[in-house]
C-alpha cells in the first residue's frame, strides 16, 4: 500500500496545491515515524486504510473520514491525555478556510477515537472500529501489539502501568460491545474479548 499516494490523491480532491501536498505529508510522515512510535505509527494507519478501502461504500463521507484516519494520532505522547484533541485541531489547522469538507465531522471523529463510544454519526463509528482491530487479531500478533504499547509507555514502571493497562483494557470489557457497527461486532466481537481477556490475566 502507497501511503503517501493516497494521502495525495485525497489532498488533491480536496483542492490542495502539489507543494502544500508534498509539505504536508513530509510533516505528517515525520511525526508518524518518530522512534518513540512503536505502534502508533505509519503501519497503524495502513492497517486502518486497508479496512477503510474495504468498507468505503458504507461511509457517508469518505474524505472526511480517510482524512481523520491520517490526522487522528497525529499528536502522541504516552504522557498526555489530550492527544486526540491536539490532534483534531491540527488536522482542522491543515485544511484551507474554504475546503468544503465537514470540519465538524473530521474534529468530532478524532476526538471520538479517545473513548472509542457508540456515536450517533455512523461514520464516527466505522473510524473507531478501524482504530480497535488490531484488538480483534490472532494472538500472536496481538501480543506484538500490546508489546509495541508497552514500548510506547516505557516512562512508566511495571508498578503503575501494568494497573493502568489492565483497567483501561477491563473498560472495554465492560461496555456492551467493543465495536460499534454490526458488521465488526459480528466478524471481530469474540475474538477482541478473549484478547483482552488473557491480556489482563497476563498483566495481574
Amino acid at each position: 500500500m502507497n501511503l503517501e499516494k493516497i494521502y495525495s490523491d485525497l489532498l488533491s480532491n480536496i483542492g490542495f496545491s502539489a507543494d502544500e501536498i508534498q509539505k504536508n505529508w513530509k510533516n505528517l510522515e515525520k511525526e508518524y515515524s518518530k522512534k518513540s512510535r512503536h505502534y502508533h505509527n505509519l503501519t497503524h494507519l495502513k492497517e486502518m486504510i486497508a479496512s477503510f478501502e474495504v468498507y468505503r461504500d458504507e461511509i457517508q463521507n469518505p474524505d472526511e473520514i480517510l482524512f481523520s484516519i491520517f490526522y487522528h494520532d497525529f499528536v502522541y505522547s504516552a504522557s498526555k491525555k489530550d492527544n486526540e484533541l491536539k490532534s483534531a485541531e491540527y488536522a482542522l489547522s491543515v485544511l484551507p478556510e474554504n475546503s468544503n469538507l465537514n470540519k465538524q465531522l473530521i474534529f468530532d471523529a478524532i476526538c471520538a477515537t479517545q473513548q472509542h463510544q457508540h456515536n450517533s454519526i455512523e461514520d464516527i463509528n466505522w473510524l473507531i472500529d478501524f482504530d480497535l482491530k488490531i484488538l480483534a487479531k490472532d494472538w500472536d500478533d496481538y501480543k506484538i501489539y500490546f508489546e509495541q504499547i508497552r514500548k510506547e509507555y516505557r516512562i512508566y514502571p511495571d508498578f503503575l502501568y501494568k494497573p493502568g493497562r489492565a483497567k483501561a483494557l477491563k473498560h472495554f470489557l465492560e461496555n456492551e460491545f467493543i465495536f460499534q457497527t454490526e458488521e465488526f461486532r459480528n466478524l471481530y466481537e469474540d475474538k477482541a474479548r478473549q484478547n483482552i481477556e488473557k491480556e489482563i490475566s497476563i498483566l495481574t
